[in-house]
């Protein structure tokens, strides 16, 4: 397939907040915290910063949301402790910088995105991850102050309940609080990917998920487009779907078609559910999840578009005073 040149577009953004069997009384924050991050990603992008730098502050202000599994909020281990993950792509030479296992330390991103700068590496896990980001300045933090009410409820659901697997996207009883996400496309054209989390409620120590994985969590290609996935993460990362609807997207499938048929086939092949959202290089939008819900927005037009239920898209206009709710 050839492609076109690359010529100056309108930059665009689109996030997620996970997918799962999120409960309604989780939903108003999961809306609130999604449509504030692509706000701030959106303004990173009107600013000149890069695709990378957009995704990058994105998922810093979900992973500082107790809404989301993702830095402080994340799920805990059986041990009872957080071990996170996340991965970072840019489309422009498929640069990567990913980290898991990761302990004490509130960004896992921005440790990712500093991998993808300043190492001949693309993914480092536990105390080497640790020993890479002190050195890059990284301050840690106590531990108990990554743990969130949130995730000890779910830690005990998942101990009283024993569904494994199922509170990483949908806690039992408190609700799930999902991976996050999101795709840059930038003025220059070029794309970013980013995505973090916490990982699996009740998973076992040192278990490493999709998010950390390029291909399956993350996949950024300049020449086509990106992608961020959130869901069952064994099925993620046995599908490989992230990359998937990019190879989808290469062979000349829409985005939001591209979207849908891989997370449809995922989910048949693998009975498990996820969600996705994807940006064409030329900025064309796919969000498809089959899962109860999934939080996501992206900002075009001078509009937000968001939904978390199944076949819904709200819109409402985006002004100044959206930057302050």
């Amino acid at each position: 397939m050839k492609f076109p040149k690359f010529q100056k577009m309108t930059p665009i953004i689109i996030v997620h907040g996970g997918a799962g069997d999120i409960p309604e009384s989780r939903v108003q924050g999961k809306l609130i915290g999604t449509k504030a991050a692509v706000i701030i990603g959106h303004e990173t992008l009107l600013k000149g910063g890069s695709a990378l730098a957009a995704v990058e502050a994105a998922v810093v202000a979900l992973e500082n949301d107790e809404n989301f599994n993702a830095g402080y909020g994340s799920v805990l281990n059986l041990d009872g402790e957080v071990e996170m993950e996340a991965s970072i792509m840019s489309g422009i030479k498929l640069d990567v910088g990913a980290v898991t296992l990761l302990k004490d330390f509130s960004n896992p991103i921005s440790i990712a995105h500093k991998v993808l700068t300043d190492s001949p590496h693309s993914l480092l896990g536990g105390e080497g991850a640790k020993r890479f980001a002190l050195e890059k300045g990284f301050p840690t933090v106590p531990p108990d102050s990554l743990v969130s009410e949130n995730a000890r409820n779910a830690l005990k659901s998942f101990l009283k309940h024993g569904e494994f697997g199922k509170t990483e996207i949908g806690a039992i009883d408190e609700g799930g609080v999902g991976t996050v996400g999101a795709v840059a496309v930038d003025s220059n054209g070029h794309i970013a990917v980013a995505t973090s989390t916490g990982g699996m409620s009740g998973k076992a120590v040192g278990r490493i998920g999709d998010t950390p994985q390029i291909g399956s969590g993350t996949y950024a290609d300049d020449n086509i487009g990106g992608v961020s996935t959130t869901g069952h993460g064994e099925s993620i990362l046995k599908y490989c779907l992230a990359h998937t609807i990019v190879k989808l997207m290469e062979r000349g499938i829409d985005a939001s078609t591209a979207t849908k048929d891989a997370v449809i086939g995922m989910t048949r092949r693998l009975n498990n559910t996820a969600g996705a959202i994807t940006l064409s290089r030329n900025g064309d939008v796919g969000v498809y999840f089959s899962s109860k819900r999934m939080s996501w927005a992206y900002i075009k037009d001078n509009s937000i578009f968001y939904g978390i239920e199944q076949d819904e898209v709200l819109k409402e206009m985006y002004s100044s005073e959206n930057k302050n709710q």
